[in-house]
């Protein structure tokens, strides 16, 4: 691929029980680089129709195919083969990332090693759960516990990150022997594709993975309400996220929500400064702020106060927009109009509530950005707990900056929200970091560092932030179903009734 220009590239079809297809409808829908606004390609728009074709062929997979009877250890080499394929494709992978959302080249390669170690991490795994043996309450007996795959598995990947939140949800269900149907975000469905042609390439056996494209009110909605479906993974907004949930009881499916998070970040005056002012930038501007654990609430000590934000946002003007493959590029632009409106609205409905706008607070005059959905970085002073822009998820590049005088106060002020995904705590004082940390009601919390994920981590977030976890064992373990198996070595009639 040329960095220099957009390349239209080929039509993108859906995976359907090993077979690529265009939608039943032939609808299409044209994909759009947020930096120029250049249409980068055409994808099948699928719809109700395809999504059932999709589950039929999941269904008859798990219930007829080999899949969920292969030995562990074989589907773990599948797996592994899938890591070693994105590895070798990763170049290509990460250029699909950034032309399909904007961010730098830099964070997508990045993204595609944490995405190669996320299918590793989970082959490894593979094999390593024999079960539990019991000891029963009474003799000549055996009593054990296995771990058996789910079913048929919904996967509904958003936009941010389009692959490596796929491969949160496709390693473990594939790894514990579930087939699935995945529904990426219709707007970045690039990187999906071709992970989906790499799967087909490692020998993954038909109708365990199919692919269908198209918008959450047609396709995903059908995906979460179909009743041949075991269990529903979401990764998205709160508001469809309870839509979901409420599909999902059709017939009572398993669901794994991530549903974002307002995530407080609080620096005490005993924090090494220029760390804490870096990763206060960290915690916000990677990816435009468009990551669900972004640490959008900073919660600065009052005696530190003046001093920070003005650190803060004298670099916070430096920061370099534009094209994600241009290497002195350091934010890209948002995902598109309707979200550039978004953050405005966010932003004014600070300003009304009494916000300061330090640094930003609108799009930028360059030029050469003019074509882009772009958003300065934007810092919001004088801000409290109370205000619906300290309360509600702005999904941008725009930080809000509250006080405290204690420790009490400050981890009040950290968990007055609906949300409970992630957290930071800036201090030198360990003793005080981990009594914050324990009061904290949210998934994960950092100390001395912000956003920092591996796959050994389970990740998820209390409250309202959703349901389940990914990552980590706990991961694997939302594509299971537990059983337990009891057997008598000397079986005789117990003659109740005679």
């Amino acid at each position: 691929m040329n960095p220099e220009r957009t390349i239209f590239m080929k039509m993108q079809k859906m995976f359907i029980n090993g077979e690529w297809v265009e939608a039943k409808s032939d609808a299409i829908r044209e994909i759009i680089n947020p930096y120029n606004q250049e249409v980068i390609a055409a994808a099948a728009e699928g719809n109700e129709q395809d999504v059932r074709q999709a589950i039929s062929a999941a269904r008859h997979a798990f219930d007829h195919g080999p899949w969920p009877l292969t030995p562990a250890i074989d589907r773990g080499k599948i797996v592994h083969t899938i890591a070693d394929l994105i590895q070798r494709d990763k170049a290509e992978l990460a250029e699909l990332e950034s032309l399909d959302t904007g961010k730098t080249l830099e964070e997508s390669r990045g993204d595609m090693d944490d995405i190669t170690a996320v299918f590793r991490y989970y082959a490894e795994l593979a094999d390593k759960d024999g079960g539990e043996t019991l000891d029963p309450p009474i003799a000549n007996a055996t009593s054990r516990v296995v771990r058996e795959p789910v079913g048929v598995c919904g996967q509904i990947t958003p936009w941010n990150y389009p692959l490596l939140q796929a491969s949160w949800k496709l390693a473990p269900a594939l790894v514990a022997g579930n087939t699935l149907i995945m529904k990426p975000s219709e707007i970045t469905p690039l990187s999906s594709v071709k992970v989906f042609e790499l799967m087909e390439e490692a020998g993954v056996p038909r109708g365990v993975v199919n692919l269908v494209l198209g918008p959450g009110n047609t396709a995903g909605a059908e995906l979460s309400a179909n009743k041949d479906v075991d269990l529903i993974s979401f990764t998205g907004g709160i508001e469809t996220g309870k839509r979901i949930m409420q599909a999902a009881s059709s017939n009572m499916k398993n669901i794994a929500l991530e549903l974002g998070g307002k995530n407080p970040n609080i620096v005490f005056a005993d924090a090494d400064f220029e760390t804490a002012v870096d990763q206060a930038m960290n915690a916000v501007f990677f990816h435009a702020g468009q990551v669900c654990s972004a640490g959008t609430r900073l919660i600065v000590e009052e005696s530190i106060h003046d001093a920070f934000i003005k650190e803060l946002v004298e670099r916070v003007r430096k920061i370099k927009l534009g094209n994600g493959f241009d290497e002195t590029t350091q934010m890209g632009p948002l995902i598109s109009a309707e979200h550039v409106s978004k953050v405005t609205r966010y932003v004014e409905a600070g300003r009304k509530e009494g916000a300061t706008v330090a640094v930003g607070g609108e799009r930028p005059d360059d030029p050469e950005l003019k074509d882009g959905f772009f958003y300065l970085p934007t810092v919001l002073t004088n801000c409290t707990t109370d205000m619906d822009v300290v309360q509600a998820e702005g999904f941008g590049p725009v930080i809000t900056v509250e006080t405290f005088s204690s420790e009490d106060e400050a981890v009040k002020l950290a968990n007055d929200s609906i949300y409970g995904l992630s957290g930071g705590v800036f201090t030198n004082d360990i003793a005080k970091a981990e009594r914050c940390v324990r009061k904290m009601r949210m998934g994960t919390v950092w100390i001395n560092e912000v956003n920092f994920y591996f796959p050994q981590a389970p990740w998820g977030g209390y409250k309202q932030s959703g349901i389940g976890r990914e990552l980590g064992k706990a991961g694997l373990e939302e594509y299971t179903e537990t059983k337990h198996i009891y057997r008598n070595l000397n079986p005789k009639p117990i003659n109740w009734f005679n």
